[in-house]
């Protein structure tokens, strides 16, 4: 390999360089029919709404078993860690994020490798929860991507060599980047991270071309956005129409409210859809009121950054419930009417169903085995109705300043965390990956700093179950029902994917990459990765055969976070690949 100073390393094969050159760009049009395009995945979700499913009915129940491996890459180095990226693939060239802020291309058929990216970051990076990155977008013949220091980078599909460089964000306040970007009506779109350290959580849009602002949208109540037209910020209204009405004194200037997961986008309703992470600080008692917009949905509009309608999962959330979980665009038939809906399951414990045109709370119900900080949800507005005792007791007016620890379930790493969910077309249920925990909390006294973990609080999580902790269940949105369920020894924190061939994929932190019936949860195929599975799968067609591919690599916030539930996974091995199988074309029904 050789090196230059742009922290590229370029692989020297002549025939891997004519494949990433032959890719085409990536359009508009592309993006929009990504989920009706079986031989290309070039948004993050498979589709701009999230979904999660593949359209190939090749790979299914009958034959799964002689799905094989076709290739394996290391992403090499030490940094094997904490692999979560979701590979895209467009015309044989697979673009696939690692640990640390890097990219790679990798021929799609030979597992060989184009090129590779290294960002270079600086000491004193502040990502909360582990160094992971969770993809690229694609778009025209560059690849774009964010990285832990808050920057968002474009990069040449063919070279690696980057673009441009812009700053999103400054690292050194807490702010990163973790989230795969997306592109909407020609616009690069990115959240940012740093909840736990008193940022401001925003959305923005740049010029993928040239990396310029297009817009900035805070998503504290009290931060004004802007639009940006011929060099010159245009004001584009306050959050919340003014400062401070949900938060007391000023709270707000340091909020949080991050969207560190990124953002699907709906064309049905011109809307993108972003969750927000947690108010700051944990310690509740220090900001009374529902503290928006935090731990909520918003509607976006791609245009100027307007916020058209939001939902809060968790008003003053005390518990670290965050609210950034992934909303999912789909239809369901009520009454001969077709719903135009978007699902959610939330950290919380509550799988919530709304009105994707207008925001309105449609049903909610739990979809984890127990909920103690609420004792449900309000039938009209979806709002929790609190538990009494249910919250961390105020360390003002406590002896020894720590507040009156409670048993609250679930934990604050969620019935569900980031890991995305997917939804069936054909069975119309989600398939949602989550875990059985609960954590003893209290609260404690925390001031602002910049740079300084803000939370004012303190914990313990601890598995419910003796013999398992993370659950795959389907769920029906229409009935709340649990149609079946997958119990696993530890916590489940891989994304999910559906598949027309009545086939749901994941992984556990054991390993495994495992395939289940979508329709009864029967367990149909397992290979081992080596390292736990915490990435997302996907699915696509090349040259007459369906591939799947996963990252492998063992990490994530469990391990550095989950207490009592470290303890169950420190001995898995943590790795750095990206997998590939494919099913041979003589195993494939005639139709």
């Amino acid at each position: 390999m050789k090196s230059n100073r742009f922290g590229i390393r370029i692989a020297v094969s002549a025939l891997a360089l004519a494949v990433s050159c032959g890719a085409q760009a990536v359009t508009d049009e592309d993006i929009l029919n990504d989920a009706n395009t079986p031989e290309d995945i070039v948004s993050y979700g498979m589709g701009t709404q999230g979904q999660r499913f593949s359209t190939i009915e090749d790979l299914n129940t009958e034959n799964i078993r002689y799905l094989q491996p076709a290739w394996a890459f290391s992403f090499g180095s030490e940094k094997m860690r904490g692999q979560e990226s979701q590979p895209m693939i467009k015309d044989g060239v697979m673009y696939v994020t690692a640990s640390y802020s890097r990219v790679y291309a990798v021929d799609a058929r030979t597992g060989e490798e184009i090129w590779q990216y290294d960002a270079r970051l600086p000491d004193g990076i502040m990502p909360c929860c582990d160094v992971v990155n969770r993809g690229v977008a694609l778009y025209g013949d560059k690849v774009y991507f964010g990285t832990l220091d808050a920057k968002l980078v474009a990069l040449n599909k063919d070279t690696g060599k980057p673009v441009w460089i812009k700053k999103v964000a400054d690292y050194q306040a807490g702010y990163a980047i973790t989230a795969a970007p997306l592109v909407v009506k020609g616009k690069l779109i990115t959240g940012v991270s740093g909840g736990e350290f008193g940022i401001v959580g925003k959305v923005e849009a740049y010029d993928p071309e040239t990396g310029d602002l297009v817009w900035t949208r805070p998503t504290v109540e009290g931060h004004m956005g802007y639009v940006y037209k011929d060099g010159k910020a245009i004001e584009n209204g306050i959050s919340g129409g003014e400062a401070g009405k949900t938060w007391p004194g000023d709270m707000w200037k340091n909020g949080g409210a991050a969207t560190w997961l990124g953002g699907t986008y709906d064309p049905d309703t011109d809307s993108l859809f972003f969750g927000t992470g947690n108010p700051a600080p944990w310690n509740s008692h220090l900001r009374p009121g529902d503290n928006l917009f935090s731990a909520s949905r918003l509607a976006i509009d791609p245009d100027d950054g307007s916020i058209k309608w939001h939902f809060q999962t968790t008003p003053h959330d005390g518990w670290d419930y965050d609210g950034v979980n992934e909303l999912i665009s789909f239809n369901y038939e009520e009454n001969g009417k077709t719903v135009m809906a978007a699902a959610t399951a939330d950290r919380n414990g509550f799988f919530y169903v709304l009105n994707r045109e207008n925001g309105d709370f449609i049903r909610g119900f739990p979809f984890v085995d127990k909920i103690t900080w609420a004792t449900g949800l309000d039938p009209k507005t979806g709002r929790p109705i609190f538990a009494e005792g249910g919250r961390p007791g105020d360390p003002s007016s406590a002896e020894g300043m720590k507040g009156e620890t409670v048993l609250a379930q679930p934990s604050f790493l969620g019935g569900k965390n980031w890991m995305p969910m997917a939804f069936s077309q054909d069975t119309g249920l989600f398939y949602v990956p989550s875990n059985e925990w609960s954590m003893d909390i209290w609260n404690e006294p925390v001031s602002y700093k910049r740079g300084g973990a803000y939370l004012g609080a303190g914990f313990t999580i601890k598995p419910t179950n003796d013999d398992y902790i993370g659950v795959l269940r389907a769920m029906d949105p229409k009935t709340g029902e649990e149609v079946w369920r997958y119990e696993n020894p530890a916590p489940l924190w891989g994304g999910v994917m559906a598949t027309a061939g009545n086939l749901v994929f994941t992984g556990t932190p054991e390993g495994f990459l495992k395939a289940f019936d979508a329709k009864t949860g029967e367990e149909l195929y397992k290979f081992n990765t080596g390292s736990g599975v915490v990435g997302t799968p996907v699915t696509w067609t090349m040259d007459g055969e369906q591939f799947v591919s996963v990252a492998s690599g063992w990490g994530g916030a469990v391990p550095l976070w989950g207490g009592e539930v470290a303890k169950v996974v420190k001995d898995f091995n943590q790795g750095g690949m990206v997998w590939t199988f494919k099913l041979p074309k003589d195993r494939v029904a005639s139709k």
